[in-house]
């Protein structure tokens, strides 16, 4: 099933804002680490099995700021339709 020119476009600009989530997310992810905020990397490190842990904290960082991404760009969408109709 082929998607209609509206689908794709839409899909990539969900993409798109998916990205910008994810590396926002990673971004964040990496800085907490390197500055030992809260001693989370301490903890990480020094759990029995910190691969573990690093996969889950990423993975929730991402589902996080990616959704957070996606959403203002569909909220930006609204402000865009308001400056179209002046």
């Amino acid at each position: 099933m082929a998607l209609d020119h509206k689908a794709k476009l839409a899909l990539t600009f969900l993409g798109t804002h998916l990205l910008y989530g994810l590396a926002a997310g990673a971004t964040f992810g990496i800085g907490a680490l390197a500055v030992d905020l809260g001693h989370l990397r301490t903890l990480a490190l020094d759990s029995a099995h910190p691969v573990l842990v690093l996969v889950l904290l990423f993975f929730g960082l991402f589902i996080t700021f990616g959704s957070v991404g996606m959403a203002v760009g569909v909220m930006s969408l609204a402000r865009d339709d308001e400056a179209d109709r002046d």
